[in-house]
């Protein structure tokens, strides 16, 4: 993926990490301390009561005067529509969002040939190049939330791993493209770009 020339005076925020680590709530109080028009972009598919309940803690958690955009796809489209009449724009998540480039229909332990998996990964690098183009051509800042998921036990079945694989490639892409990165643990917020500058040996 070519990197993403930056044209306009948004900024971009990455927020990663594992589940329940707090990354949501670290973000949504970036997003509180804006002081532009706010517009949360919800990216999850409710396809259960489980997930039904998580959305609705999301929202009612949520400042009452936040608009809300539904965007389970074309996500560069909706942050450029979004854009138009809001300051800050606040992603939430990437992983909900790719999860779409899996093949729905395909039994868990069914092994993928090597076509199939560069076939997904070509779609989602596509995918990320658009997004970031549409971020950097937006004078919104925008606030990107995505899982943490390779930190735990190896995925059992091939289209976990590859879902592991995804991910983990499009967290290092929107980490080396933000202006700010940071990684929730334990809900502490640690800032990666600092931490990476602050680090290095020589």
């Amino acid at each position: 993926m070519a990197h993403v020339c930056r044209d306009a005076m948004g900024k971009l925020v990455f927020v990663t990490g594992g589940a329940r680590s707090g990354k949501s709530h670290f973000a949504e109080t970036l997003a509180r301390r804006h002081p532009g028009r706010v517009c949360y972009i919800a990216t999850a598919v409710i396809a259960d009561e489980e997930m039904a309940r998580r959305v609705t803690v999301h929202r009612q958690r949520r400042p009452a005067h936040w608009s809300t955009l539904e965007c389970p796809v074309g996500l560069a489209i909706g942050l450029t529509q979004a854009a138009l009449n809001h300051d800050l724009l606040l992603v939430d998540c990437l992983t909900l969002y790719l999860a779409q480039f899996l093949p729905a229909d395909l039994p868990q332990d069914t092994e993928l040939t090597s076509d199939v998996e560069e076939k997904i990964h070509q779609q989602v690098d596509e995918e990320m190049t658009l997004i970031l183009t549409a971020v950097r051509r937006i004078a919104a800042d925008v606030i990107i939330v995505s899982n943490e998921v390779g930190s735990g036990l190896v995925p059992p079945y091939p289209t976990g791993r590859l879902f592991r694989d995804m991910m983990g490639y499009a967290n290092q892409v929107l980490a080396r493209e933000a202006d700010w990165a940071y990684v929730v643990i334990a809900g502490m917020p640690l800032d990666l770009k600092a931490l990476r500058a602050s680090t290095m040996p020589w």
